[in-house]
């Protein structure tokens, strides 16, 4: 065990970040298991402890009688200045052990630009980076999450990826562990590539044509899978869920309660990965939802439950969910937040409810400031929906908004982008129609652009990234076209951007320029304080790798893609076909009104889900 002195917790922000022992929190005699796991988030423990997945493995790990699971998080720069200088590895927070002593780490993969965290974590655990070069003393790393579904450009950091659920292949994994406990890590290695969701990129090999695009992806031996499917949950009404929540010692980014209410999304917006990869929708039914809030709030003492999904509102039943639970805690002051609500499905009712119990903060995000490029991301809402909500929004009591854009979708114009600036005057102008004894004053909309990012599974994973000079020269044409002084622009830089995208459609030759980029000192790279864009120009040079290649590039639909052995169950004809939509801005219904033959297996007939809508079988 690591001996962690006070004299170094002084020294360092936040000390809570490392001293463990919440209430909560799991502690098992380490002599008592047979599997030691290290759930590892290469990110701060703020943004980590409020991340759900972790906290939902986390407790289906600790299920098992035979394994005891612990977690990490990436040491904010003062603690790993500590740490190195007086020669303390980095250490899980339940024993304090190494990592180096686990039998598995596993990383979830939420963000490119956390990928150097990994690396560090890794390296100030004296484990080697590359699998490659890791022999059967050093755990076993696996990697998972929205990031995973383009594995590529760790392919020589992780032994294998999970993809799809892992609250349903976890399980499976560890016992095949328990199998092969005494045999090598290959051998386990292949074993495990015949799970369902598992891919080991070490069974596998790639050639490239002269242009540096991929001319083949073939597995090294016939028993291993050609293509790898993900893993669905069928029945999510039924699918393990903490019935506690580890209560931290200092804040974190989301310290309340988070209920998941359903997984997927039916809206097909064609710039949205989760919306494609986390298909289909599967939803929790009302009374489960309440009992799962009930036991968390007598394990934890919160007095805010946030129900979380990508479209909160298209819950089938949120009204009823939202009264229930307000009803039911209304005397004990607990209250229930959404998060970023779609400007064509708000309820001024249903908010005016929230608001009984305590003031949330209202977002809406139209995504794109004109209906062109509304029509063309396939958003389904329009201008007056925004219009109505926040005219709405300001007769109930509000007076401050936060509307969310994007900055380089494409197929843009200038004329698009100045339109969010016209459609935050629109909104102002809508505040003023608010008779002045009902509106409330101090009003401030807030626009917020990101760049956009090209990712996998996507209609748009063909597309070229906007250059980062047009990007600039965009926002600085929006900045100043915004007169009212009641608007606030906040936008983020390129850069960042540049590198996020150069990651999300990489292939195997970004491994080399990722740990290039590591030995250069790069960490933190989402924190724009740590980011250095010359540091990884630097990289990407001494690698010979073009990140131009990456992120400029349109692709034709004839190209090998680097994740093109991944099955998610969207059909790469049906991405293609919804590419072609959106150049001629012709919009695809919500499946939940019409199947629009995506290839996933499960689809919704009349709010009902309904087996049988496979592609083939439509067309």
């Amino acid at each position: 065990m690591n001996k962690i002195s006070d004299d170094i917790l002084c020294k360092v922000e936040k000390p809570a970040r490392y001293i463990g022992g919440e209430f909560n929190s799991y502690n098992k005699d380490k002599n008592d298991v047979s599997i030691r796991y290290a759930f590892c988030f290469p990110d701060v423990y703020e943004v980590g402890m409020s991340h759900l997945g972790s906290k939902i493995l986390y407790h289906v790990i600790n299920e098992r009688e035979d394994t005891f699971c612990e977690r990490a998080y990436a040491p904010w720069p003062d603690m790993e200045k500590e740490l190195r200088e007086n020669n303390i590895e980095l250490f899980t927070l339940e024993t304090k052990d190494s990592l180096r002593k686990f039998n598995f780490l596993g990383f979830t993969l939420q963000y490119e630009m956390s990928y150097t965290n990994i690396l560090n974590m890794l390296d100030m655990s004296n484990i080697p980076l590359r699998a490659s070069q890791r022999g059967e003393e050093y755990p076993i790393i696996m990697m998972g999450g929205p990031c995973a579904y383009n594995p590529e450009p760790l392919y020589d950091i992780a032994d294998f990826f999970l993809l799809g659920e892992g609250e349903v292949v976890m399980n499976e994994v560890l016992d095949l562990y328990t199998e092969y406990k005494d045999k090598t890590k290959e051998e386990y290695l292949r074993a495990v590539s015949k799970i369902e969701g598992v891919y080991v990129p070490s069974l596998y090999e790639v050639t490239y044509n002269e242009d540096n695009t991929i001319k083949e992806f073939k597995q090294l031996y016939d028993d291993v899978p050609k293509v790898v499917k993900k893993r669905i949950i069928s029945n999510f009404d039924e699918n393990v869920y903490p019935d506690k929540l580890i209560v931290p010692y200092t804040e974190i980014v989301h310290d309340r309660i988070t209920l998941e209410t359903f997984r997927g999304c039916t809206r097909g917006c064609r710039f949205c990965q989760a919306g494609m990869i986390y298909r289909p929708v599967r939803e929790k039914k009302t009374e489960t939802l309440v009992k799962q809030a009930d036991d968390i709030i007598k394990k934890t003492g919160y007095e805010e439950v946030s129900l979380t999904s990508l479209s909160i509102c298209d819950y089938s039943d949120i009204q009823n969910l939202v009264f229930s639970l307000i009803e039911k805690y209304k005397d004990e002051k607990i209250g229930v937040s959404l998060p970023s609500i779609r400007i064509d499905s708000f309820s001024v009712d249903l908010i005016k409810e929230i608001q009984k119990v305590r003031k949330t903060g209202l977002t809406f995000a139209p995504e794109a400031g004109s209906q062109r490029m509304r029509d063309i991301i396939n958003k389904g809402v329009n201008e007056q929906n925004l219009l109505d909500s926040s005219r709405s929004a300001f007769e109930a009591g509000w007076s401050t908004l936060k509307l969310y854009f994007m900055i380089g979708l494409p197929y843009e114009t200038m004329d698009d982008v100045l339109g969010i600036g016209e459609l935050g005057e629109k909104v102002v102008e809508e505040y003023f129609k608010v008779p002045k004894n009902v509106r409330k004053r101090g009003l401030r909309v807030t626009l917020s652009t990101s760049i956009f990012v090209p990712k996998a599974f996507t209609p748009f994973q063909w597309a070229p990234m906007d250059r980062m000079d047009n990007v600039k020269g965009k926002i600085s044409n929006l900045r100043d076209s915004i007169k009212s002084k009641a608007i606030v622009y906040n936008w983020h830089e390129s850069p960042v951007s540049y590198m996020e995208a150069v990651f999300a459609r990489g292939d195997r030759r970004l491994c080399d320029v990722l740990i290039k980029a590591f030995e250069k000192g790069a960490r933190f790279d989402g924190w724009g304080e740590y980011f250095d864009f010359e540091r990884w120009q630097e990289s990407l040079k001494e690698c010979n790798v073009d990140g131009d290649f990456y992120t400029y590039r349109e692709r034709s639909y004839e190209e090998i893609l680097p994740w093109d052995f991944i099955d998610i169950g969207v059909s790469k004809r049906y991405l293609m076909s919804e590419n072609e939509k959106a150049k001629s801005e012709v919009l695809t219904p919500d499946c939940r009104e019409k199947c629009t033959g995506c290839g996933v297996n499960v689809c919704f007939k009349e709010g009902k889900c309904f087996e049988g809508a496979i592609l083939n079988k439509i067309h």
